[in-house]
């Protein structure tokens, strides 16, 4: 299994300093999330501060950027990456898409589909020379002229993931894409019952196998040498879980395990503004199954590794790396 990090972006000045320290410790893949920062720019500096570790999205927001744009950012990262970029693409939800972004919202996997479509119609055109000729359900593309090519690469196959939660994108994934990002919403049952069969079935449409996709998670972690770190770790988790699990979205899940009056209760506290009240309706049983309990990282890890076996291909703890702190219990970690 792969052990990856999240790259914390909020200072672009720190990127490098973090994204080589991160290769030394020994991290497979750094992945940046599109939340307040953007999240393409800082893996170009972490690409010309490092040689060895992947850098990918983990992800970004597909619809609010037409295919073309994105197929130039990601093609000028594999070329100054030397192939190590992986493209993580989201849908994002319904009042994001159209409130924040000002974009359509319409038939999400469907358009996600026809954009990764569009992508790699842009990226053969650059590598191969031949006419850009690609119509879609959502997307025409007819031009690129020689003046907008910017030719081909070393490494064109860039490999695309996509996030989801529910069936209909794990078969999206499973036909189409080369990973699957899981929310870091979820359990081992919840992979072995629903996602993997999920992926199975796109795998099977296409006549793909199960090594040809890689499956990819950020996992909530409690750590602590003392009852009292590891209990104020407890509370920091149960508060993310809360905030996640009061979105309709990840109901299916709730309901698998028999907590999907949980979710009910949790999303009206969150209608409410009462936020300080969630955590406290996250049972202990539902904090075992979301999360992993270790006095030290490498505790935290071997439990990872032993609960995700024969689930996951890459994971990453739900706990920033920063470099100075706690260097060797990485090191040991990972």
């Amino acid at each position: 299994m792969y052990f990856d990090t999240i790259l914390p972006i909020d200072d672009l000045a720190r990127v490098p300093a973090i994204a080589s320290a991160a290769e030394r410790v020994g991290f497979d893949c750094l992945w940046t999330t599109e939340t307040q920062h953007d999240p393409f720019l800082p893996l170009a500096l972490a690409a010309t501060s490092t040689s060895r570790i992947g850098l990918g999205t983990a992800i970004a927001v597909a619809f609010p950027r037409s295919p073309t744009i994105t197929a130039h950012t990601a093609w000028d990262l594999a070329r100054l990456s030397h192939g190590r970029f992986i493209l993580g693409l989201g849908t994002q939800v319904k009042a994001h898409i159209e409130r924040r972004f000002s974009v359509p919202w319409d038939a999400p996997v469907a358009r996600l589909r026809d954009y990764i479509g569009a992508v790699r119609a842009v990226w053969s055109s650059w590598q191969t020379g031949e006419r850009l000729r690609y119509e879609g359900e959502f997307y025409s593309l007819k031009l690129m002229t020689p003046f907008f090519n910017p030719g081909p690469i070393e490494h064109p196959d860039v490999p695309i993931y996509i996030a989801g939660v529910n069936k209909q994108l794990c078969v999206l994934a499973g036909e189409v894409c080369e990973g699957f990002h899981v929310h870091p919403l979820h359990t081992a049952r919840y992979l072995r019952e629903a996602v993997l069969p999920w992926l199975e079935e796109g795998l099977q449409k296409a006549d793909r196998k199960r090594e040809d996709l890689q499956v990819a998670t950020v996992d909530f972690v409690i750590t602590g040498a003392t009852d009292e770190e590891r209990e104020a770790q407890r509370e920091v988790v149960r508060r993310q879980i809360a905030f996640y699990a009061s979105t309709p979205t990840y109901r299916t899940l709730l309901a698998l395990h028999g907590w999907e009056e949980r979710g009910e209760q949790l999303s009206a506290l969150a209608s409410q503004g009462r936020w300080g009240e969630m955590s406290a309706l996250v049972t202990d049983d539902m904090l075992n199954e979301f999360a992993v309990e270790g006095e030290t990282l490498a505790d935290a890890a071997k439990k990872l590794g032993e609960r995700y076996a024969g689930l996951l291909d890459r994971t990453a703890f739900y706990l920033p790396f920063v470099p100075g702190e706690r260097d060797e219990e990485w090191r040991v970690a990972v």
